[in-house]
């Protein structure tokens, strides 16, 4: 049998190194389906309960692999569907491709079924590469540049390929007029700023009496220049949500998380230096950085895109994280007063007292933030974590203490709810023998999660290592959300968009043959995350916690003060426990040591 374009695709994918693609079947790739067929499903059609899922499964593997993920879809919903994970994936900056039927040619213009304008839909998302095959000499050219730009600027890129041309007889470009010839590959690639910028970078550091880092999740691959520059400079270092598993939390001079989901620590860090050095960061918040004219900057960032934004940098560094840091290492001037150094490292080991007493303050029925505390010091050394967007990202941010060899990712910038359990999924393709915890609300749960558990049910046995450990947070409300309405327009909880149904995770998960056990008991909660640490398959731990225990931010001004109590006067179904969970959580800043006890 002739190869034909669809067979080509998949050809051409395993030449790229591709061996899973997350996807969803649909008539608008049936060629692509029976090529599959043909080729012995490889790359493997890992396939998912909807093509939301999909794209979250491919973020999840590329966020933990580094390599490009890769999704497919049929035409019209399929595409349609692909778009909040695609977005995801835009905004954290993570290499994805979709790969996208379309109607036939011969009925594109006519509003077929399912017809739908998938280049002008794609342009915001795919913005960087977005390509339709139209004839089979374009093919490897499409499929190599979307391959290619998705890998070197970490974005998302589109292929589309109609439903006939999938069927063509595959016929390769040719050495004429009008062909565009492409190659297979590329090699791995560094930038480093020119010498007279790093001595201006190196001449602030170097001034600066009061060093602050920030870091994000393009400095992965310099941890150990950040750790040396961090001592040299005698400096803290924040973390920005998606930088949480670059440098471990047992270092005594990382402030943890920064923003409205971060530490204390952070918070007085950016409040009180007077020098400031962001690391492969586009952290967004600017009120959680150094007041305007408070401290000097100097950023390092290889997206030019990114470089010179968030607070007005004195000196901007274009460059790899990790060959700019070590050339700007020799320049740097050891600093011999270590106080600044010693006021944070006490700042950070007060912070996580105040985290301990906070965790066993007793709430109705479990304490959410005891979950998160009695899970950290089980964290295997090689776990991949994910969080779900909402209350839960609060209690990953603060609590888990991340060591050297761990990785973790929530969606970052989007802050979409649902991708939780799929970036699980997609963590065990791309790693199926570590661990893999997802920790979820029951909100996100109930929109996305119960269906990924299907999945999660279909492959686990495929997986040299089978745990997969879903926690969720079951406090019948959508938590944040409720939270922000208080906090920051002085609503009281609305019940009809705040409280959700109750569902039994534990019982679904049970009924699909994975384990799962229900947790209402705060004496149990170590026990069921040793237990599910040490499962021969995945477990759902179905935590009954306590919606009233308040996410307090680092720095809770007047005006939020003001509408938590303006909402809790107008009626608040929560009221009286809402002040009592709050006072207990917030006391614990004042205690001089020691559990509180009720």
């Amino acid at each position: 049998m002739a190869e034909l374009v669809a067979d080509r695709v998949l050809s051409r994918l395993r030449e790229w190194g591709v061996e899973h693609v997350f996807a969803y079947a649909g008539d608008g790739i049936n060629g692509l389906l029976a090529a599959w067929e043909r080729a012995g499903d490889r790359p493997r059609f890992v396939q998912s309960r909807h093509e939301e899922l999909s794209a979250f499964e491919a973020v999840g593997y590329a966020k933990f692999s580094g390599r490009v993920g890769v999704c497919a879809a049929t035409s019209g919903p399929g595409a349609i569907h692909l778009l909040n994970g695609l977005y995801d994936a835009k905004l954290d900056g993570v290499p994805v491709v979709a790969i996208i039927g379309q109607t036939a040619r011969s009925a594109a213009g006519g509003s077929y079924q399912q017809e739908v304008d998938l280049m002008a839909l794609y342009k915001d998302v795919a913005s960087e590469y977005l390509g339709m095959v139209m004839v089979p000499e374009q093919l490897p050219n499409v499929l190599d540049r979307a391959m290619r730009t998705a890998h070197a600027r970490n974005t998302v890129t589109a292929v589309i390929i109609p439903g006939d041309v999938q069927t063509l007889e595959y016929s390769a470009p040719t050495h004429e007029f009008k062909m565009v010839p492409s190659s297979i590959g590329m090699s791995g690639f560094s930038v480093l700023p020119d010498a007279a910028s790093m001595r201006s970078a190196a001449e602030v550091l170097n001034a600066g009496e009061r060093v602050a880092i920030m870091i994000g999740q393009g400095a992965r691959d310099a941890a150990d220049e950040v750790v040396q520059v961090a001592d040299v400079l005698g400096a803290g270092v924040a973390k920005a949500l998606l930088g949480k598993d670059v440098l471990a939390d047992d270092l005594p001079f990382v402030t943890g998380a920064a923003g409205l989901l971060g530490t204390k620590p952070s918070y007085q860090l950016m409040r009180d230096c007077d020098t400031l050095l962001v690391v492969g960061s586009s952290f967004p918040y600017s009120q959680f950085l150094p007041e305007f004219g408070q401290a000097r900057g100097v950023q390092i960032d290889i997206d030019p895109n990114r470089i010179g934004m968030r607070y007005p940098f004195e000196v901007n560094l274009l460059g790899d994280a990790q060959r700019t840091l070590s050339a700007l290492l020799p320049l740097l001037r050891r600093k011999s007063d270590r106080s600044w150094r010693t006021s944070v490292e006490d700042s950070v080991r007060e912070w996580w007292e105040v985290m301990d007493r906070r965790a066993h303050v007793e709430a109705d029925p479990i304490n959410p933030e005891r979950v998160f505390h009695e899970l950290s010091p089980q964290l295997p050394d090689d776990v991949i974590l994910t969080s779900d967007s909402g209350s839960a990202a609060n209690w990953y941010a603060r609590h888990l203490k991340i060591r050297a060899g761990m990785r973790g990712s929530l969606s970052g910038t989007l802050a979409t709810m649902g991708p939780g359990v799929p970036y699980a999924t997609g963590a065990k393709f791309a790693h199926p023998d570590r661990p893999v915890i997802a920790l979820v609300g029951d909100g996100a749960m109930q929109m996305n999660g119960i269906n990924e558990l299907i999945t999660v049910a279909h492959y686990w046995r495929e997986w040299s290592d089978p745990r997969v450990v879903v926690a969720v947070l079951n406090n019948g409300d959508l938590n944040q959300v409720t939270w922000e309405l208080r906090a920051m327009s002085g609503a009281p909880q609305f019940i009809p968009s705040q409280r959700l149904p109750d569902v039994g995770y534990a019982a679904v998960a049970d009924q699909l043959g994975l384990r799962a056990a229900k947790v209402d008991d705060p004496g149990r909660i170590h026990e069921a995350w040793r237990q599910a640490l040490t499962a021969d398959r995945p477990t759902v731990l179905e935590f009954v916690t306590d919606p009233t225990v308040p996410p307090i931010p680092p720095r809770a001004d007047l005006d939020q003060l003001e509408k938590v109590t303006s909402s809790l006067l107008k009626g608040d179904p929560e009221a009286w426990s809402v002040v009592r969970e709050g006072v207990k959580s917030k006391v614990q800043e004042f205690l001089p040591g020691g559990r509180h006890k009720r």
